[in-house]
């Protein structure tokens, strides 16, 4: 198989989302899954094995749940991938879709309740807000603010809605209400600046209101059990290094613990009358998720840089295969570089049959608050199917290395993140493993904007660049972003454009347009509700005022793409354009 055929079979081939099962129905799921072309929403009936495509859309699905009693599928619609729009509702085993009765919005989340109720968040221009839907009633609105909140869970029996919010005004470190049906708050954790209370999950027992959440008092995130109604909480605390996640067991006295250390993942099982910790056996690389059946096994969706990805059960078995398997890549190497912040993790994955030092491109995540991993990547396969290594850099900004790792931007948003990847860049060079004048930068989102904002900062370093999604202007970015954006922009900037205009500015790749030599490749959605197209034009703009012209790919479709082909043509577009780059230097 030829390069080009080997890694666009990896994009092709059908790839799915663990499955996740009705609390009351455990033989009904939902998942999604790319088989069709598009990644689109699939239900599973296990106790016949039965499946069935539920959406059909053109530029795909991205959200879908099932309610606790299997009855019902709940998926958004959008406008192609606008993010704008209603949530629908299609019967388990087929029929028509009915929209939920509330105006068209940005989803803030949604809970589900095993009577057919429904807390579904939503945001528009009047701010955010949770609106209660019963089945034959109009909804009710029972939370409203101008800053961000989202619904994280409701209690199987719809009287308690566990929300995010940030009244205190930083959507980057939320509090977590609980309230009933009618609005009234149960309970209140809000642990004060810096850190925030997330990831709430009530307990799958009927009548049992304790909320599983995720903390930081301790610099990382880690599990707590907590009563809203009593006010009695639960830390859970590991000796283990990195951070921690949690899920419920089906009974209510165990956790599943996800335990993430430098890019991998290990599951153990958390018993709450007597605190034993039992480690569930996996395979080492990543688990995307996991979840505890009612039987007491886990299943759990697991890859690594070399193994494409397989849904497993604890008893070794595979649970479910959407079809043929794609072909495998090379291992992914750890280095580790002194930054001016402290030590920065970086992953490396080597071309084969290549000599040192390589061409090279740095991958940058999206987020800020992501991570690079060591899981099945098919972008990354393919950049070194095509002679390249590939750099990935967990920059301050990721997620994974604790509270401070991830906070450090405050005050050079963007500037502290290139200047890990400048590390990173000058070790890769000084040990011979890259060239240096063949080094590309690429990114999606956050990793788009970074690439634009370094070659304005270090035009010297890049032979070129490539930004898929990017914020080239943050101040018209948020003129145009949906509501929830806006919100992560005041709380890492420190307000908005009108309160920190310098702010805006000196993060902005707008601003350094004119330092721009690389040659620069922009893959955009004119529909993107996160970065929208408006400020790529004006940055187009400043670049051609400054005599440099950038080549710009756009296609239909909002914050990326959902189409399997799509994915190909843009990976195409982006190897093309840097090996044609890399050749006029030579």
């Amino acid at each position: 198989m030829k390069a080009e055929e080997r890694w666009q079979a990896r994009f092709r081939a059908p790839r799915m989302t663990l499955p996740t099962w009705a609390r009351q129905a455990p033989h009904r799921a939902v998942y999604r899954s790319n088989v069709s072309g598009a990644w689109e929403i699939y239900a599973w009936d296990r106790s016949t094995g039965q499946t069935r495509q539920v959406t059909n859309r053109p530029q795909g699905t991205s959200h879908g749940a099932l309610d606790p009693a299997g009855r019902w599928i709940w998926w958004f619609a959008d406008t192609d991938g606008d993010e704008l729009g209603v949530w629908m509702r299609q019967p388990f085993y087929g029929g028509p879709d009915e929209p939920a009765p509330m105006p068209p919005g940005h989803p803030c989340g949604i809970g589900l309740a095993n009577n057919g109720t429904a807390a579904v968040g939503r945001s528009c221009r009047n701010g955010f807000e949770v609106l209660l839907t019963r089945p034959e009633s109009e909804p009710v609105t029972v939370y409203r603010h101008n800053e961000y909140a989202s619904v994280v869970d409701m209690s199987l029996d719809g009287s308690l809605i566990a929300i995010n919010h940030s009244e205190h005004g930083d959507a980057m470190h939320p509090a977590l209400r609980v309230l009933k049906a009618n609005g009234e708050t149960v309970g209140e954790l809000h642990d004060g600046p810096g850190m925030g209370v997330t990831s709430a999950r009530f307990a799958p027992v009927p009548g049992d209101r304790r909320l599983l959440v995720l903390h930081e008092r301790r610099g990382r995130r880690e599990p707590l059990v907590w009563d809203p109604e009593t006010g009695e909480q639960r830390e859970i605390w590991l000796p283990a290094r990195g951070e921690i996640s949690a899920d419920w067991y089906d009974d209510g006295r165990a956790l599943l613990i996800v335990h993430n250390h430098r890019g991998r993942t290990e599951l153990l099982r958390y018993d709450l009358p007597g605190g034993a910790l039992v480690s569930i056996e996996t395979s080492h690389g990543m688990i995307e998720s996991a979840a505890p059946r009612p039987d007491g096994t886990v299943e759990y969706s697991w890859s690594s840089a070399a193994h494409p990805p397989v849904i497993r059960s604890s008893t070794g078995h595979v649970i479910i295969n959407p079809g043929r398997t794609p072909p495998p890549s090379v291992p992914v190497e750890d280095i580790d570089v002194d930054g001016p912040g402290g030590r920065i993790h970086a992953l490396v994955s080597r071309p084969e049959r290549v000599a040192q030092p390589y061409p090279a491109v740095f991958l940058l995540h999206g987020g800020p608050a992501a991570q690079d991993d060591d899981s099945f990547q098919p972008d990354v396969a393919a950049w070194v199917d095509s002679g390249f290594a590939v750099v990935r850099v967990n920059y301050r900004g990721s997620s994974g290395y604790g509270s401070a790792w991830r906070d450090a931007l405050t005050g050079e948003v963007g500037h502290t993140e290139l200047a890990d990847v400048a590390a990173v860049r000058d070790w890769v060079v000084d040990q011979g493993i890259v060239d240096p004048d063949r080094l590309v930068l690429a990114g999606s989102s956050w990793g788009g904007y970074l690439t634009l904002l370094a070659l304005g900062t270090q035009p010297k370093a890049w032979a070129a660049g490539i930004a898929a999604a990017p914020i080239a202007d943050h101040a018209a970015a948020y003129e145009d972003e949906a509501e929830r954006h806006r919100a992560g922009h005041r709380a890492l900037l420190g307000g908005s454009p009108p309160e920190v205009p310098d702010r805006y500015a000196a993060s902005s790749p707008i601003t350094y347009a004119g330092a721009v030599q690389a040659p620069l490749l922009i893959l955009a959605g004119e529909n993107d509700p996160c970065c929208p197209m408006r400020q790529i034009e004006l940055y187009l703009e400043a670049l051609a005022e400054h005599g440099h012209d950038a080549s710009v790919y756009r296609y239909d479709a909002g914050h990326g793409t959902l189409v399997v082909e799509e994915r190909i043509r843009q990976t195409t577009a982006a190897i093309d354009f840097a090996v044609r780059a890399l050749a006029t230097r030579e």
